[in-house]
Protein backbone atom coordinates (compact mmCIF):
# COMPACT_ATOMS: atom_id res chain seq x y z
CA UNK A 1 0.00 0.00 0.00
CA UNK A 2 1.30 3.45 -0.92
CA UNK A 3 2.09 5.83 1.92
CA UNK A 4 0.56 9.23 1.17
CA UNK A 5 1.01 12.12 3.61
CA UNK A 6 0.57 15.10 1.28
CA UNK A 7 -0.60 15.76 -2.28
CA UNK A 8 1.23 13.22 -4.43
CA UNK A 9 1.11 12.60 -8.17
CA UNK A 10 0.62 8.86 -8.67
CA UNK A 11 1.86 7.38 -11.94
CA UNK A 12 0.71 4.10 -13.45
CA UNK A 13 3.87 3.08 -15.29
CA UNK A 14 2.16 0.40 -17.35
CA UNK A 15 -0.56 2.75 -18.60
CA UNK A 16 2.06 5.33 -19.59
CA UNK A 17 4.12 2.70 -21.42
CA UNK A 18 1.01 1.48 -23.21
CA UNK A 19 0.24 5.04 -24.31
CA UNK A 20 3.81 5.42 -25.59
CA UNK A 21 3.71 2.16 -27.55
CA UNK A 22 0.37 3.04 -29.13
CA UNK A 23 1.62 6.40 -30.44
CA UNK A 24 4.98 4.98 -31.57
CA UNK A 25 3.12 2.29 -33.52
CA UNK A 26 0.80 4.85 -35.08
CA UNK A 27 3.73 6.95 -36.32
CA UNK A 28 5.53 3.89 -37.71
CA UNK A 29 2.46 2.61 -39.54
CA UNK A 30 2.00 6.06 -41.08
CA UNK A 31 5.66 6.11 -42.18
CA UNK A 32 6.41 9.17 -40.04
CA UNK A 33 9.36 10.20 -37.92
CA UNK A 34 8.29 10.28 -34.28
CA UNK A 35 9.57 13.13 -32.14
CA UNK A 36 7.58 13.11 -28.88
CA UNK A 37 7.28 16.32 -26.92
CA UNK A 38 8.70 15.83 -23.42
CA UNK A 39 7.09 18.92 -21.89
CA UNK A 40 4.38 16.81 -20.24
CA UNK A 41 6.43 14.39 -18.17
CA UNK A 42 9.75 16.34 -18.05
CA UNK A 43 11.38 13.25 -16.54
CA UNK A 44 14.66 11.60 -17.54
CA UNK A 45 13.31 8.30 -16.22
CA UNK A 46 10.08 8.48 -18.22
CA UNK A 47 12.16 9.56 -21.21
CA UNK A 48 13.95 6.21 -21.06
CA UNK A 49 10.61 4.45 -21.61
CA UNK A 50 10.48 6.20 -25.00
CA UNK A 51 14.05 5.16 -25.79
CA UNK A 52 13.05 1.55 -25.11
CA UNK A 53 10.58 1.91 -28.01
CA UNK A 54 13.27 3.11 -30.40
CA UNK A 55 12.72 6.87 -30.05
CA UNK A 56 15.87 8.91 -30.70
CA UNK A 57 14.58 12.44 -31.38
CA UNK A 58 12.59 14.60 -28.96
CA UNK A 59 10.99 18.02 -28.56
CA UNK A 60 11.03 20.14 -25.43
CA UNK A 61 9.51 23.46 -24.42
CA UNK A 62 12.53 25.36 -23.12
CA UNK A 63 16.30 25.64 -23.39
CA UNK A 64 16.56 24.55 -19.75
CA UNK A 65 14.66 21.37 -20.54
CA UNK A 66 16.88 20.79 -23.56
CA UNK A 67 19.95 21.05 -21.31
CA UNK A 68 18.54 18.44 -18.94
CA UNK A 69 17.77 15.91 -21.65
CA UNK A 70 21.05 16.55 -23.44
CA UNK A 71 22.82 15.58 -20.21
CA UNK A 72 20.70 12.41 -20.22
CA UNK A 73 22.11 11.45 -23.62
CA UNK A 74 19.50 12.78 -26.06
CA UNK A 75 21.36 14.14 -29.09
CA UNK A 76 18.63 15.47 -31.41
CA UNK A 77 16.37 18.00 -29.68
CA UNK A 78 13.89 20.54 -31.02
CA UNK A 79 13.00 23.40 -28.69
CA UNK A 80 9.37 23.94 -29.70
CA UNK A 81 8.97 27.58 -28.73
CA UNK A 82 10.11 30.62 -30.68
CA UNK A 83 13.74 31.36 -29.89
CA UNK A 84 14.67 33.70 -27.06
CA UNK A 85 17.97 35.36 -28.04
CA UNK A 86 18.73 36.23 -24.40
CA UNK A 87 19.60 32.54 -23.93
CA UNK A 88 22.30 32.60 -26.59
CA UNK A 89 25.04 31.43 -24.20
CA UNK A 90 23.12 28.26 -23.34
CA UNK A 91 22.13 27.83 -26.99
CA UNK A 92 25.75 27.92 -28.10
CA UNK A 93 26.79 25.47 -25.39
CA UNK A 94 24.06 23.03 -26.41
CA UNK A 95 24.77 23.38 -30.12
CA UNK A 96 28.36 22.30 -29.55
CA UNK A 97 27.19 18.94 -28.18
CA UNK A 98 23.93 17.99 -29.92
CA UNK A 99 21.81 18.52 -33.00
CA UNK A 100 19.83 21.49 -31.72
CA UNK A 101 16.79 22.72 -33.61
CA UNK A 102 15.15 26.05 -32.78
CA UNK A 103 12.03 27.90 -33.95
CA UNK A 104 11.74 31.26 -35.65
CA UNK A 105 8.72 33.05 -37.04
CA UNK A 106 10.26 36.21 -38.45
CA UNK A 107 13.35 37.36 -40.35
CA UNK A 108 14.60 39.44 -37.41
CA UNK A 109 15.18 36.34 -35.26
CA UNK A 110 17.32 34.77 -37.99
CA UNK A 111 19.45 37.91 -38.28
CA UNK A 112 19.96 38.06 -34.51
CA UNK A 113 20.99 34.40 -34.35
CA UNK A 114 23.37 34.77 -37.27
CA UNK A 115 25.26 37.46 -35.36
CA UNK A 116 25.43 35.56 -32.07
CA UNK A 117 25.80 31.86 -32.86
CA UNK A 118 29.15 30.14 -32.52
CA UNK A 119 27.92 26.67 -33.58
CA UNK A 120 25.57 25.43 -36.27
CA UNK A 121 21.90 24.82 -35.47
CA UNK A 122 18.78 23.82 -37.37
CA UNK A 123 15.87 26.23 -37.74
CA UNK A 124 12.21 25.37 -38.14
CA UNK A 125 9.81 28.10 -39.18
CA UNK A 126 6.85 28.16 -36.82
CA UNK A 127 3.66 28.07 -38.90
CA UNK A 128 0.13 29.03 -37.83
CA UNK A 129 -2.43 26.86 -39.65
CA UNK A 130 -5.39 28.21 -37.71
CA UNK A 131 -4.62 28.14 -33.98
CA UNK A 132 -3.91 31.87 -33.83
CA UNK A 133 -1.43 31.78 -30.94
CA UNK A 134 1.77 32.55 -32.80
CA UNK A 135 3.74 31.71 -35.95
CA UNK A 136 3.85 32.91 -39.53
CA UNK A 137 0.46 32.43 -41.18
CA UNK A 138 0.53 29.46 -43.51
CA UNK A 139 -0.57 31.58 -46.49
CA UNK A 140 1.70 34.57 -45.84
CA UNK A 141 3.93 33.72 -48.77
CA UNK A 142 5.98 36.89 -48.69
CA UNK A 143 6.87 36.55 -45.00
CA UNK A 144 7.74 32.86 -45.26
CA UNK A 145 9.90 33.48 -48.35
CA UNK A 146 11.79 36.24 -46.54
CA UNK A 147 12.53 33.97 -43.56
CA UNK A 148 13.72 31.11 -45.78
CA UNK A 149 15.90 33.53 -47.74
CA UNK A 150 17.54 34.79 -44.53
CA UNK A 151 18.20 31.24 -43.36
CA UNK A 152 19.65 30.26 -46.74
CA UNK A 153 22.14 33.14 -46.62
CA UNK A 154 23.39 32.18 -43.16
CA UNK A 155 26.54 30.20 -42.47
CA UNK A 156 25.47 29.09 -38.98
CA UNK A 157 21.85 27.96 -39.40
CA UNK A 158 20.25 25.41 -41.69
CA UNK A 159 16.63 25.25 -42.83
CA UNK A 160 14.93 22.25 -41.20
CA UNK A 161 11.42 22.92 -42.49
CA UNK A 162 8.09 23.93 -40.98
CA UNK A 163 6.69 23.22 -37.52
CA UNK A 164 2.92 23.19 -36.93
CA UNK A 165 0.95 22.98 -33.68
CA UNK A 166 -2.79 22.67 -34.28
CA UNK A 167 -3.70 23.81 -30.78
CA UNK A 168 -7.19 24.87 -31.85
CA UNK A 169 -8.21 21.22 -31.49
CA UNK A 170 -8.41 21.99 -27.77
CA UNK A 171 -11.05 24.65 -28.38
CA UNK A 172 -13.69 22.51 -30.08
CA UNK A 173 -17.13 22.49 -28.49
CA UNK A 174 -20.32 20.46 -28.70
CA UNK A 175 -21.30 16.91 -27.86
CA UNK A 176 -18.75 14.09 -27.94
CA UNK A 177 -19.19 13.06 -31.57
CA UNK A 178 -19.23 16.69 -32.69
CA UNK A 179 -15.89 17.30 -30.96
CA UNK A 180 -14.31 14.25 -32.58
CA UNK A 181 -15.62 15.28 -36.00
CA UNK A 182 -14.34 18.83 -35.59
CA UNK A 183 -10.89 17.63 -34.47
CA UNK A 184 -10.68 15.45 -37.57
CA UNK A 185 -11.67 18.46 -39.68
CA UNK A 186 -8.91 20.57 -38.11
CA UNK A 187 -6.39 17.79 -38.75
CA UNK A 188 -7.35 17.47 -42.40
CA UNK A 189 -7.37 21.25 -42.85
CA UNK A 190 -3.89 21.46 -41.31
CA UNK A 191 -2.64 18.64 -43.54
CA UNK A 192 -3.96 20.39 -46.64
CA UNK A 193 -2.20 23.57 -45.59
CA UNK A 194 0.97 21.57 -44.95
CA UNK A 195 0.76 20.24 -48.51
CA UNK A 196 0.42 23.79 -49.79
CA UNK A 197 3.54 24.79 -47.86
CA UNK A 198 5.43 21.86 -49.34
CA UNK A 199 4.40 22.73 -52.91
CA UNK A 200 5.23 26.40 -52.51
CA UNK A 201 8.49 26.26 -50.58
CA UNK A 202 10.16 22.86 -50.20
CA UNK A 203 10.97 21.85 -53.78
CA UNK A 204 14.41 23.40 -53.44
CA UNK A 205 14.99 21.90 -49.98
CA UNK A 206 14.70 18.11 -50.23
CA UNK A 207 16.00 17.60 -46.68
CA UNK A 208 13.44 19.94 -45.11
CA UNK A 209 10.44 18.39 -43.35
CA UNK A 210 7.05 19.33 -41.92
CA UNK A 211 6.64 18.56 -38.23
CA UNK A 212 3.13 18.36 -36.76
CA UNK A 213 1.94 17.95 -33.20
CA UNK A 214 -1.05 18.10 -30.87
CA UNK A 215 -2.36 15.21 -28.84
CA UNK A 216 -6.09 15.34 -29.75
CA UNK A 217 -5.63 15.02 -33.50
CA UNK A 218 -2.63 12.70 -33.23
CA UNK A 219 -4.69 10.40 -30.99
CA UNK A 220 -7.83 10.45 -33.13
CA UNK A 221 -6.33 10.71 -36.61
CA UNK A 222 -5.29 7.80 -38.78
CA UNK A 223 -4.24 9.56 -41.98
CA UNK A 224 -1.38 12.07 -41.86
CA UNK A 225 -0.59 12.56 -45.53
CA UNK A 226 1.26 15.85 -45.99
CA UNK A 227 3.61 15.78 -43.00
CA UNK A 228 6.87 14.00 -42.15
CA UNK A 229 7.10 14.09 -38.36
CA UNK A 230 4.59 13.51 -35.55
CA UNK A 231 5.18 15.52 -32.38
CA UNK A 232 2.51 15.04 -29.66
CA UNK A 233 3.26 15.23 -25.94
CA UNK A 234 0.31 15.00 -23.55
CA UNK A 235 -0.59 11.47 -24.73
CA UNK A 236 1.98 9.90 -22.40
CA UNK A 237 -0.33 10.61 -19.44
CA UNK A 238 -3.55 12.02 -20.94
CA UNK A 239 -6.01 13.86 -18.64
CA UNK A 240 -9.58 15.15 -18.32
CA UNK A 241 -9.16 17.61 -21.19
CA UNK A 242 -8.21 14.80 -23.55
CA UNK A 243 -11.02 12.58 -22.26
CA UNK A 244 -13.55 15.38 -22.72
CA UNK A 245 -12.40 15.78 -26.33
CA UNK A 246 -12.71 12.07 -27.05
CA UNK A 247 -8.94 11.64 -27.49
CA UNK A 248 -8.70 9.02 -24.75
CA UNK A 249 -10.74 6.99 -22.29
CA UNK A 250 -10.54 7.25 -18.51
CA UNK A 251 -8.63 3.99 -18.60
CA UNK A 252 -5.84 5.67 -20.60
CA UNK A 253 -5.19 8.39 -17.99
CA UNK A 254 -1.89 7.39 -16.39
CA UNK A 255 -1.73 9.88 -13.50
CA UNK A 256 -3.94 10.90 -10.59
CA UNK A 257 -3.32 13.36 -7.79
CA UNK A 258 -3.67 11.66 -4.41
CA UNK A 259 -4.97 14.16 -1.85
CA UNK A 260 -5.62 13.79 1.90
CA UNK A 261 -9.11 14.66 3.16
CA UNK A 262 -8.80 17.43 5.76
CA UNK A 263 -12.47 18.35 6.34
CA UNK A 264 -15.91 16.88 5.67
CA UNK A 265 -19.12 18.92 5.37
CA UNK A 266 -22.01 16.51 5.05
CA UNK A 267 -24.55 19.34 5.31
CA UNK A 268 -23.44 20.81 1.99
CA UNK A 269 -22.20 17.58 0.36
CA UNK A 270 -18.61 18.78 0.26
CA UNK A 271 -15.21 17.46 1.19
CA UNK A 272 -12.08 19.60 1.59
CA UNK A 273 -8.82 18.24 0.23
CA UNK A 274 -5.26 19.15 0.99
CA UNK A 275 -4.62 19.76 -2.68
CA UNK A 276 -5.05 23.14 -4.32
CA UNK A 277 -3.99 25.29 -7.24
CA UNK A 278 -0.29 24.88 -6.41
CA UNK A 279 -0.75 21.16 -6.97
CA UNK A 280 -3.38 20.86 -9.72
CA UNK A 281 -2.88 24.22 -11.51
CA UNK A 282 -6.10 26.15 -12.15
CA UNK A 283 -6.92 24.76 -15.57
CA UNK A 284 -10.51 23.59 -15.87
CA UNK A 285 -12.93 21.80 -18.15
CA UNK A 286 -16.62 22.49 -18.66
CA UNK A 287 -19.09 19.87 -17.53
CA UNK A 288 -22.80 20.60 -17.87
CA UNK A 289 -22.00 24.33 -18.12
CA UNK A 290 -19.97 24.17 -14.90
CA UNK A 291 -16.24 24.67 -14.51
CA UNK A 292 -14.53 21.71 -12.82
CA UNK A 293 -10.91 21.35 -11.74
CA UNK A 294 -10.75 17.57 -11.33
CA UNK A 295 -12.86 14.45 -10.95
CA UNK A 296 -12.65 11.95 -8.09
CA UNK A 297 -11.70 8.46 -9.28
CA UNK A 298 -12.84 5.16 -7.85
CA UNK A 299 -9.72 3.46 -6.59
CA UNK A 300 -8.07 0.74 -4.58
CA UNK A 301 -4.63 0.99 -3.06
CA UNK A 302 -2.97 -0.11 -6.32
CA UNK A 303 -5.22 1.14 -9.11
CA UNK A 304 -7.90 3.57 -10.15
CA UNK A 305 -10.95 3.22 -12.30
CA UNK A 306 -13.70 5.44 -13.70
CA UNK A 307 -14.80 8.65 -11.94
CA UNK A 308 -17.31 8.69 -9.13
CA UNK A 309 -20.49 10.02 -10.75
CA UNK A 310 -20.86 13.73 -9.98
CA UNK A 311 -17.91 13.92 -7.57
CA UNK A 312 -16.00 16.91 -8.92
CA UNK A 313 -13.46 19.44 -7.69
CA UNK A 314 -15.59 22.57 -7.93
CA UNK A 315 -13.05 25.12 -6.67
CA UNK A 316 -9.39 25.53 -5.81
CA UNK A 317 -7.50 27.97 -3.65
CA UNK A 318 -3.78 27.84 -3.00
CA UNK A 319 -3.71 24.66 -0.86
CA UNK A 320 -7.41 23.73 -0.66
CA UNK A 321 -9.57 21.77 -3.07
CA UNK A 322 -13.33 21.60 -2.60
CA UNK A 323 -15.01 18.41 -3.82
CA UNK A 324 -18.78 18.37 -4.27
CA UNK A 325 -20.81 15.17 -4.30
CA UNK A 326 -24.28 14.51 -5.72
CA UNK A 327 -25.64 12.70 -2.67
CA UNK A 328 -24.90 11.96 0.94
CA UNK A 329 -24.71 8.24 0.23
CA UNK A 330 -21.69 8.81 -2.02
CA UNK A 331 -19.65 10.37 0.77
CA UNK A 332 -20.81 8.58 3.96
CA UNK A 333 -17.80 6.28 3.88
CA UNK A 334 -15.28 9.14 3.55
CA UNK A 335 -13.65 10.58 6.64
CA UNK A 336 -10.86 12.91 7.65
CA UNK A 337 -7.49 11.34 6.90
CA UNK A 338 -8.73 9.33 3.94
CA UNK A 339 -6.96 9.71 0.58
CA UNK A 340 -8.87 10.58 -2.58
CA UNK A 341 -7.48 10.04 -6.07
CA UNK A 342 -8.35 12.84 -8.49
CA UNK A 343 -8.03 12.88 -12.28
CA UNK A 344 -6.19 16.10 -13.24
CA UNK A 345 -7.61 18.46 -15.83
CA UNK A 346 -4.23 19.20 -17.44
CA UNK A 347 -1.55 16.64 -16.65
CA UNK A 348 1.25 18.75 -18.15
CA UNK A 349 0.71 21.56 -15.67
CA UNK A 350 -0.06 19.23 -12.75
CA UNK A 351 3.21 17.38 -13.39
CA UNK A 352 5.07 20.68 -13.54
CA UNK A 353 3.45 21.84 -10.28
CA UNK A 354 4.26 18.59 -8.47
CA UNK A 355 7.82 18.10 -9.72
CA UNK A 356 7.77 14.32 -9.51
CA UNK A 357 5.81 11.09 -9.33
CA UNK A 358 5.20 8.09 -7.12
CA UNK A 359 4.62 4.89 -9.07
CA UNK A 360 2.14 2.22 -8.04
CA UNK A 361 5.10 0.07 -7.00
CA UNK A 362 6.31 2.83 -4.66
CA UNK A 363 9.20 4.17 -6.73
CA UNK A 364 9.88 7.91 -6.69
CA UNK A 365 10.50 9.53 -10.09
CA UNK A 366 11.76 13.10 -10.12
CA UNK A 367 11.16 15.69 -12.80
Amino acid sequence: MLEISMPTLILDKEKAKKNIRRMVDKARKAGLEFRPHFKTHQSVTVGEWFREEGVSKIAVSSIEMAKKFALAGWTDITVAISVNAHEIKAINELAERIQLNLLVECKVSVIILEKMLSSNIGLFIKIDTGYGRTGAKWDDTEKIESIISSISQSSTVSFKGFLIHAGHTYKVEGKSLEKVRRIEEILQESLQRAKSLRRNFLNDYPEAIISYGDTPSCSLGNSFDGIDELRPGNFVFYDLVQQSLGACSFDDIAVVLACPVIAVHYDRLEIVLYGGAVHFSKDFVKQDDELIYGRVARHSSLAWDTPVDGAVVRSLSQEHGIVRYKSLDQMRHIGIGDILYVFPVHSCLTADCMGGYLTLSGDVINV
